[in-house]
């Protein structure tokens, strides 16, 4: 009897010690309990097919704790355009927690759909899918703009993402990290989420998306350097790329001290083609409070067919600090704005409150305007006023702005109690304007419900890096100042006098070769630095500098660890295709033969000279 009792004893003692044993990760693996995941990095391609995953994850109250695993896709690829497949699927399940996970290199790092209570703590989720982008520091190529007008059907997953989740209600997404990636959280469906304490930084799209989804609480976020589409001096476009994207009937969101500085727009909402076609719904009553927006190519923050609240945010330093277009019922209060060329921008809106705002050395601070005629296909235009009408603008500080209030075919407004210092024109206006009431009336305070402070600092090092000369758009997105540059900073130069910035951590540079240029002012130093090269007789000969850095642990812009005191080397190349040109001009009869209905250019039967 003592030796049956030992033996049931040691069986599940065995068992047991199986059990907390930690799991390794292999291809097509399937977990449907709480998990631990041993330590390792595991490099695990992803099928082709898109509903597949290298890891599959489908149960209810499990937590699977990574560890600190690093999954990898994608064996085969040079690039990251090249990067395929999904790393983790969850599905149909109900408080799942993943923490503690390293992936990178799919289209698709993490895809949930419909589920109840996912939390993801901890994990990092940098260095997924990213196009090469075709724009250059000399030239905007406008195959680079994305478009999220439309995701019924997911098309948004054309762009991937680090994470992508759809019909997940009560998320929770905290300490999380995304960054050399193109889109870091995109939400589609998804309601009462919590997220906080992030860092998804430094990705060429999005930060973080929002589409049909509501009553979502997302605070104290690092959005930094989302952006795509800039080059100092040159272009200033954007191409859609955002800190925050807001779209197509997403309401009653807070969005409560974010850092999202140097984005395409720091913050872009839109009401969604269902609203453009009947004129109804929108991006309703999101509350926009005490977020930094500043330094963005286009827009701080974009609200557009909609009515929202817009409170205590920074906006320095941005094309317009707020565009408004066909914003009604909106409220603009305590906000500060700095440098920009338009401060409040809004076409065809409708009772905005501009409230207790201060604004200094804008060119404009105000701009209120509609205009004479509305596009034929807008159904919006045809179901709701779209007029510029019923503002209120008081209690405002304007500081050194050219223009404080200009409005045009605006009608019904009320300016009182706005203190003016070294203003041009305090107010412009045309024959529109038949009602304007100077005396004002009591304002009503509204109370609002925030998220606790958690203690994260999502502001922490912004002052360093100020203004958008700080954007530098390389083929693989923004530079992320964690790896040495050599960056041509004078692209418009016609002399063959080159300037460069030298950029990186703490270290030292050498100069260790060039070919196109000489008289390099300085063959070495410490970052940051600045030096000239003039280029050599011929404007078509090619440009190489190589240098080498030596210095602090860096990363390169593919994640890959650069270890101190390592020698690293980094270059500038600059390809010239000399090509000489005839151009031949042609008389064309289109009654005759039409190039656009029938083949070729001429009509085969034709004999045709150049006219010049």
């Amino acid at each position: 009897m003592i030796k049956r009792s030992l033996a049931i004893f040691v069986s599940v003692l065995f068992t047991t010690f199986l059990a907390a044993q930690d799991k390794p990760l292999f291809a097509g693996m399937k977990i449907s309990k709480s998990t631990k995941i041993k330590k390792a990095v595991y490099r695990l391609d992803a099928p082709a097919d898109a509903q597949a995953a290298a890891i599959i994850i489908q149960g209810n109250n499990i937590i699977i704790d990574f560890k600190n695993a690093e999954l990898k896709g994608s064996s085969l690829a040079k690039s990251p355009d090249q990067f395929a497949g999904t790393g983790i699927i969850i599905q149909n399940a109900k408080s799942v927690t993943i923490r503690n996970l390293k992936i990178s290199g799919y289209k698709v790092a993490l895809l949930a759909k419909n589920i109840e209570k996912l939390q993801l703590e901890n994990c990092d989720f940098s260095y997924n899918y990213r196009p090469r982008l075709n724009s250059t520091a000399e030239k905007e190529d406008v195959s680079d703009w994305m478009s999220y007008h439309h995701n019924e059907e997911d098309e948004w997953l054309r762009y991937g993402a680090a994470i992508y989740l759809r019909n997940c209600n009560n998320t929770v997404i905290k300490h999380c990290k995304v960054t050399g990636g193109q889109n870091a959280l995109m939400m589609t469906s998804c309601n009462y989420a919590q997220i906080f304490n992030n860092d998804f930084s430094f990705n060429s799209g999005i930060g973080i998306g929002l589409y049909r989804s509501s009553n979502n609480r997302i605070w104290n976020n690092r959005l930094n350097f989302n952006v795509r589409g800039y080059s100092h001096g040159i272009y200033s476009r954007g191409q859609d790329s955002a800190g925050i994207l807001v779209y197509e009937q997403s309401n009653e969101n807070i969005f409560y001290k974010n850092s999202a500085t140097h984005c395409g727009d720091g913050f872009f909402l839109w009401a969604g083609q269902t609203t453009m076609d009947t004129g109804k719904g929108g991006c309703n009553d999101n509350v926009i409070v005490e977020n930094d927006f500043s330094y963005a190519p286009t827009n701080g923050i974009e609200v557009t067919f909609s009515r929202n609240r817009i409170k205590g945010n920074r906006l320095f330093g941005c094309d317009h600090g707020i565009w408004g277009g066909y914003s009604y019922d909106t409220r603009i209060d305590d906000n500060r704005f700095r440098d920009n060329r338009i401060a409040i921008a809004i076409e065809h809106g409708q009772r905005i409150s501009i409230i207790r705002n201060l604004f200094a050395r804008d060119k404009e601070s105000i701009r209120l305007w509609a205009r004479e005629l509305q596009p034929d296909d807008w159904g919006y235009a045809k179901y709701r006023d779209t007029r510029s009408v019923g503002h209120n603008i008081a209690l405002n500080s304007f500081n050194q702005n050219r223009t404080a209030i200009n409005v045009s075919r605006t009608d019904s407004l009320t300016i009182w109690n706005n203190s003016y210092s070294d203003v041009g024109d305090t107010l412009k206006f045309d024959q529109y304007l038949t009602v304007l009431d100077t005396l004002g009336s009591h304002l009503p305070e509204s109370s609002l419900i925030l998220p606790v402070a958690t203690g994260y600092d999502p502001f922490k090092g912004n002052a360093q890096i100020t203004g958008r000369k700080q954007i530098r758009v390389t083929e693989w997105g923004p530079y992320d100042f964690r790896s040495p540059i050599i960056w041509h900073r004078n692209t418009k130069d016609t002399t063959g006098l080159m300037e460069f910035d030298l950029l990186g951590p703490k270290g030292k540079w050498i100069v260790k070769n060039a070919r196109g240029v000489k008289n390099i002012s300085a063959k070495q130093g410490v970052f940051p630095a600045t030096i000239t090269a003039q280029r050599t007789d011929s404007l078509r000969t090619d440009v190489l500098i190589e240098l080498e850095y030596r210095g602090e642990a860096a990363t390169t812009t593919f994640g890959e660890p650069i270890k101190a005191n390592t020698p690293h080397r980094f270059y500038f190349k600059k390809f010239f295709q000399p090509l000489d040109w005839e151009v031949l001009f042609f008389s064309m009869d289109t009654a005759f033969h039409n190039p656009l209905r029938e083949p070729g250019l001429f009509s085969p039967l034709a004999k045709m000279a150049p006219v010049k």
